[in-house]
């Protein structure tokens, strides 16, 4: 906290993102309902290439650029970055990767534990997507897109963000901050870790905190994770507070640690 304040005079104007974000829009970026009448499925629908500081909001309209009509928000070490598109498939394959991330194993029944842990990430991704505004929060999916087909093309990383106000984050940004882009749920399937897919979903819930018009993202992250902090680290974030004794050490919980940046993406 006392660092953020302390180089509180180089956080960027509200009017310097608003001119980013205008810029995306200028260049033909919009959210498109495909949804129909129910309105809960939307994808971006850019129409030019846009650059913001080494990442790419892809919006070419050649087949090996798109799925479908989505546009991807980045391309970053050989992966792509999108916003989730509502279909049972996909919405399976995205319960699947963070299942595999998140499942604590059991000594028995563990096959049938796994698939009922499965079943609740999806009905919770599910719930969201329905009880959400699209501006509020997405699923970002990353996949490959190396001379594959569509049908071919596998989820290989997930992560949340959900524009919050919670006040133990407030309490650590700069008085005229309003919200902020919580970061959670990120996964990556075993075998495609240590490959920069993490990276590149960081990096794409910093372009989508600029479109939203959002300065800071928040994540939070297990004190002894030395890994994950080192990868947040690196994209960024600084920790700025932990979680009290009482929830943690008095009764046997791991103790997180809360991380923030301020987004810096710039034209």
């Amino acid at each position: 906290m006392a660092h953020l304040l302390a180089n509180h005079h180089n956080i960027p104007r509200r009017w310097e993102l608003e001119k980013c974000r205008t810029k995306l829009k200028d260049c033909g970026g919009s959210w498109r309902n495909i949804g129909g009448q129910s309105g809960k499925t939307w994808e971006l629908q850019p129409r030019q290439m846009v650059r913001v500081r080494g990442f790419v909001v892809q919006s070419s309209a050649s087949s090996a650029e798109k799925v479908g009509s989505v546009g991807y928000l980045v391309n970053e070490c050989g992966w792509k970055v999108r916003r989730l598109v509502e279909k049972a498939d996909e919405m399976r394959m995205v319960a699947q990767v963070q299942a595999e991330a998140f499942h604590v194993p059991v000594a028995l029944f563990n096959d049938f534990f796994f698939q009922f842990f499965q079943a609740e990430v999806l009905s919770g991704l599910a719930f969201k997507l329905r009880s959400s505004p699209p501006n509020r929060y997405a699923c970002l999916v990353a996949e490959a897109m190396a001379n594959v087909s569509d049908s071919q093309k596998q989820l290989v990383g997930v992560v949340d963000v959900t524009v919050l106000r919670d006040q133990t984050v407030m309490d650590n940004l700069p008085p005229e901050a309003e919200e902020y882009l919580y970061v959670s749920g990120i996964a990556v399937l075993k075998a495609f870790r240590r490959q920069k897919i993490a990276t590149a979903l960081l990096k794409a819930c910093d372009v989508l905190s600029t479109v939203w018009g959002l300065e800071y993202l928040a994540l939070r992250a297990y004190e002894d994770d030395l890994g994950a902090r080192r990868l947040y680290t690196s994209a960024g974030y600084e920790v700025v507070s932990g979680d009290p004794p009482w929830l943690t050490t008095w009764i046997g919980r791991k103790r997180r640690v809360l991380m923030i940046k301020r987004c810096n993406l710039n034209t």
